[in-house]
């Protein structure tokens, strides 16, 4: 089984930047494709930036593309989301997905709990 957990998520004002972070831990054999989806209250669940393990590739949705950056870390089954220029409509609870690929949320097999992020003044 594999765990996945977030961190990195607070408070910060319009224009500002954010570093979320994920992990996986558990049974992670193999190395996973990765993504960072997003929630607010009221909507769905929305992709926002996905990267693929076996070269890289990174997708990012056209609301964050120029303003967020996935990353893979060092260490095996890490990911991180540089978030520059927030904006208030960038309010959501983030969740880092593993184990899948796409934009929908069905696509994705692991979840972790969510980390929230409120961009405020």
């Amino acid at each position: 089984q594999v765990q996945l957990v977030e961190s990195g998520g607070g408070l910060v004002q319009p224009g500002g930047s954010l570093r979320l972070s994920c992990a996986a831990s558990g049974r992670t054999f193999s190395s996973y494709n990765m993504g960072w989806f997003r929630q607010a209250p009221g909507k769905e669940r929305e992709f926002v930036a996905a990267i693929r393990w076996s070269d890289g590739n990174t997708v990012y949705a056209d609301s964050v593309k120029g303003r967020f950056t996935i990353s893979s870390g060092n260490a095996k089954n890490t990911v991180y989301l540089q978030m520059n220029s927030l904006k208030p409509e960038d309010t959501a609870i983030y969740y880092c997905a593993a184990r899948g690929w796409g934009t929908v949320p069905g696509g994705w097999y692991n979840w972790g709990q969510g980390t929230q992020v409120t961009v405020s003044s």
